[in-house]
C-alpha cells in the first residue's frame, strides 16, 4: 500500500467514527421521581397551562364579542346620529320656508294697509270736496224757481196772486230739501214755555195776562241738524 492509499484509508475511518451514534449515558437519562410523573400521567403544570390557555381563548372570544358588539353599537349610534341630523335638517328647511311665507304675508299686508290708507285719505278728501253734492242738487230746483219768480216780477203785467203762490211753492221746495238732510226748524209760538236749550231770549217784557217765562214773540226761527242745535230761536220772554 502506497502512502497516498494509507492516508485515504485513515480519512474514511475518521468519517465512519463520526457517523456512529453516541452511546447514551445512563446517568443523564435517569429521571428522578421529583422530575415528573410516571408514564401515562399528565403533569400538573400541563393541566394548569391548559386551563390558562382555555381562559385565554375564552377571554379572546369575549373580547371579540365585545369588539363586535361595540362596533355594532357604534354603527347604531352613527345611524341614530344621521337620523337626528336628517330630522333637524328637515325641520330647519320647514322653518325657513315658514319664515319666508310669513315674511311675504307681512309684506303683502303692509302693502294692503298702505293702499287702504291712501284710499281712505282720498275718500276723505273727496268727501270734503263733494260731500254737499246731493244737497246742492236738492237746492238747484229752489234756485230755478226763485229765478222764475224774479223774471215774472220784472214783467209789465205782474200778477201778485200768482207770484205769491209761486213763492209759497218755492218755500215748500226749500223746506223739503232741508228735511231730506236732517234739517229741522225750531219755531216757538206765543205762549210756549221758554226752553233754555233751544231758545235764546233777546228781551224781557211784562204781560200780566201771560204766564211768567212764556214766549211772547218769536223773532227768528232756530234750526236743528240731525237733532243737534245749530242755531237757537230768538224770542221775547214774559217777565
Amino acid at each position: 500500500m502506497t502512502p497516498e492509499q494509507h492516508t485515504a484509508q485513515e480519512c474514511q475511518d475518521m468519517k465512519f467514527d463520526n457517523q456512529k451514534p453516541a452511546s447514551p449515558d445512563k446517568s443523564s437519562v435517569e429521571v428522578s421521581p421529583s422530575d415528573g410523573p410516571a408514564t401515562g400521567e399528565v403533569p400538573e403544570k400541563l393541566i394548569e397551562n391548559a386551563g390558562t390557555i382555555d381562559d385565554a381563548v375564552d377571554d379572546g372570544k369575549h373580547n371579540t364579542q365585545e369588539t363586535t358588539q361595540g362596533a355594532a353599537n357604534g354603527d347604531s349610534v352613527e345611524a341614530a346620529g344621521d337620523a337626528v341630523f336628517d330630522d333637524l335638517t328637515s325641520r330647519l328647511m320647514t322653518a325657513e320656508q315658514q319664515v319666508e311665507e310669513h315674511r311675504a304675508g307681512v309684506l303683502r299686508l303692509q302693502a294692503e294697509m298702505e293702499n287702504l290708507r291712501k284710499r281712505s285719505a282720498r275718500e276723505i278728501e273727496n268727501a270734503h270736496k263733494y260731500g254737499l253734492d246731493r244737497f246742492v242738487l236738492e237746492l238747484l230746483p229752489v234756485k230755478d224757481s226763485m229765478e222764475l219768480g224774479v223774471a215774472a216780477a220784472n214783467g209789465e203785467d205782474v200778477d201778485l196772486t200768482a207770484m205769491r203762490e209761486g213763492m209759497v211753492l218755492t218755500l215748500k221746495m226749500f223746506a223739503t230739501a232741508m228735511e231730506k238732510f236732517g234739517v229741522e226748524e225750531v219755531a216757538p209760538v206765543q205762549g210756549d214755555r221758554f226752553d233754555h236749550e233751544r231758545h235764546q231770549a233777546i228781551s224781557v217784557q211784562e204781560d200780566k195776562e201771560k204766564e211768567s217765562g212764556a214766549v211772547l214773540v218769536s223773532v227768528q226761527k232756530g234750526c236743528l241738524l240731525n237733532g243737534r242745535l245749530i242755531r237757537p230761536a230768538m224770542v221775547i220772554v214774559n217777565k
